[in-house]
């Protein structure tokens, strides 16, 4: 008969309610104990070179919420509720609160990142963080980060909030790409929105007005972008197109700055079919060129002479003859929206001559 009891299970079921006994033994013996500690020290922990709110501001929150904490007995801290006050506050992203038998009283703050600011069409100015939440402005920090200005209409209560708008959102998915991209963060400094709600990024280097349209297929657009630099940018300058549009995915139309050499009603257009381009992956080196050229643009802007390295000789481009500016007006004159073959270029260079 005793074979068929299961004492394997009868063992367990001991385990079990000794570690059950042990716990309440143990969580009696901690209640006791918080009863005879005191608070003797609140230790506030703000990680991060962002300070939105100060230290002195969170000891502010607990005096008005609860009081003077030092010298209270542990037992009647309640650090959910500290939790949920310190949370109350717009520019806080997570709180944690612990205590130790020390009597020590920890709160660890995250605070939230914003990564745009927005002043819409109505002059309201605001914050979208990195999970998207609308946040005020600081008077105590102001965050470098994208500006969005334009036909904006997202408007902002007060409050910690979602974006609602498809226009808001797309602005939102635009500066979260830009910012998790070292180039592309170096490289734009404002975001418009014309009248066609069309989404318009505005380049350190260069003057063209970048025509993103929205934030679809941004990373192919954007790559694009890229590779028109690595192409059209060495031969022709940073300044030679007046807009670069990316609303087709797979090609880039760029409209050339006017030229006093070439007619009014003549407006040449390039368009760079970049669908096998995109396919193959950018190395660094393109990467550290378009750097350069916005660390000097910085630095001349700032009236501050570039540091060359010795490795990377400065580069100089050649000056153009006035030969050579009248060839090329010549043939930009002839171009249609698609790019003239070489062939057919050198035909036209011979005939002008």
């Amino acid at each position: 008969m005793l074979k068929s009891v299961n004492w394997k299970a009868i063992f367990k079921g001991f385990a079990w309610l000794f570690c059950l006994a042990g716990i309440v033994v143990l969580m009696s013996f901690i209640s006791v104990k918080k009863k005879e500690v005191k608070v003797t020290k609140v230790e506030i922990l703000i990680p991060g070179a962002d300070n939105f709110i100060e230290r002195d501001e969170i000891d502010a929150i607990l005096k008005e919420g609860e009081g003077q904490l030092i010298g209270r007995s542990l037992a009647n801290i309640n650090t959910h509720q500290i939790e949920n006050t310190i949370k109350s506050n717009p520019y806080i992203a997570f709180v944690k609160v612990y205590a130790d038998m020390d009597g020590v009283i920890s709160i660890e703050i995250k605070q939230r990142q914003p990564v745009l600011r927005i002043l819409n069409a109505g002059g309201q100015d605001y914050y979208v963080d990195s999970k998207g939440l609308k946040m005020p402005m600081s008077p105590n920090f102001t965050a470098n980060v994208l500006v969005a200005t334009g036909n904006i209409l997202e408007g902002f209560s007060g409050r910690v909030d979602t974006l609602l708008t498809p226009l808001a959102k797309d602005l939102y998915k635009t500066a979260l790409y830009a910012k998790q991209d070292t180039l592309w963060d170096a490289q734009f400094e404002q975001i418009y929105v014309n009248d066609k709600k069309d989404i318009e990024l505005v380049p350190r280097v260069g003057n063209q007005r970048i025509i993103l349209g929205n934030a679809d297929f941004i990373e192919t657009k954007l790559s694009n972008l890229l590779a028109f630099y690595k192409q059209a940018m060495p031969m022709v300058g940073w300044n030679a197109y007046r807009t670069i549009n990316l609303k087709y995915v797979n090609q880039i139309v760029a409209e050339k700055t006017d030229s006093t050499l070439v007619k009014k009603t003549s407006k040449p257009t390039f368009v760079f079919d970049s669908t096998a381009v995109v396919k193959k992956s950018v190395d660094s080196t393109i990467k550290s060129v378009i750097a350069d050229e916005i660390r000097k643009a910085t630095t001349e802007a700032a009236n501050i002479k570039p540091v060359v390295p010795k490795d990377k000789p400065k580069q100089q481009a050649k000056p153009a003859t006035e030969k050579t500016k009248v060839e090329k007006s010549t043939t930009q004159a002839k171009e249609k929206v698609k790019p003239v073959s070489t062939t057919k270029e050198k035909t036209d260079t011979k005939k002008n001559k």
